[in-house]
């Protein structure tokens, strides 16, 4: 079957979305059970829901498992984020797609969260350099599906778990224009930096015209209130070019390597 179909004959590029109006409430999620209180369950009392949160640690320590054993060795991987509402002709996709091969060019697999849009045109990259292309795909209240480019999979039913595997296999960051999980991502690494709960890799945001007002609101809001510092700032890599990603990911990793992939 070509690369350019999906298994069930429509083409790997189509444009996906999410369902119109609101999400469904007949189906629930693994993170939506966890994280909702006795008394939603229908509990009056502790022992319920204390049960069965602590039957659960077991399925979230399995899923942790799962995901080091699948990602473990699998040599110097980046994870590229972005939208999933993107189409296969869209600009931003055909250069995540340049993007990412020229990543896998330099050494380095690629972790995305499995799905389509910028999802799949960094998993097709991947493959078109031969390198790892590893999705981590998610639950979801509707169906996500994973993309055809995806050679190591991983399925989570947790977030936090899922997050964890892409700061913890990655050695970069790469941010194409998204929505809220692509922000989610994105805060989060500049988080985990700030702190020292991580090293201080690379975090690059791609396309200048989509991030200027955000740029422009971290340095004219929350710089200038005080809320960060100068220094902050320089956490973020802007470019609009894939080559410039990949010369900016490998000057970076040698650095602190010591060597270049």
């Amino acid at each position: 079957m070509s690369d350019d179909i999906r298994s069930d004959g429509t083409p790997a590029a189509e444009r996906w979305s999410p369902p119109d109006g609101a999400l469904p409430t007949d189906r629930s999620t693994e993170d939506e059970r966890f994280l909702s209180s006795g008394f939603e369950r229908g509990f009056t009392g502790s022992e319920g829901h204390l049960a069965q949160d602590t039957w659960r640690i077991f399925r979230i320590m399995g899923e942790f498992v799962e995901g080091f054993e699948t990602l473990a060795g699998r040599g110097p991987c980046v994870s590229i984020f972005g939208s999933a509402r993107v189409w296969g002709t869209d600009a931003e996709y055909l250069d995540c797609v340049d993007t990412a091969r020229r990543i896998g060019e330099a050494g380095f697999g690629i972790i995305t969260g499995g799905g389509p849009g910028i999802m799949e045109a960094a998993n097709q990259g991947a493959r078109q350099a031969g390198v790892p292309s590893i999705g981590c795909n998610i639950e979801l209240p509707f169906e996500q599906g994973g993309n055809p480019f995806v050679d190591i999979g991983v399925d989570f039913r947790y977030f936090f778990v899922r997050k964890t595997m892409f700061v913890k296999y990655s050695e970069a960051f790469v941010i194409f224009p998204g929505g809220f999980g692509t922000m989610d991502e994105l805060f989060e690494s500049l988080t985990l930096i700030q702190t020292g709960k991580i090293r201080n890799f690379p975090v690059v945001l791609f396309g200048s015209e989509y991030w200027q007002g955000l740029l422009d609101w971290l340095r004219g809001t929350m710089l200038e209130g005080g809320k960060i510092s100068p220094e902050d700032l320089d956490l973020l890599y802007v470019t609009d070019d894939p080559a410039d990603v990949a010369r900016h990911i490998v000057e970076r990793h040698g650095a602190q390597s010591g060597h270049t992939p």
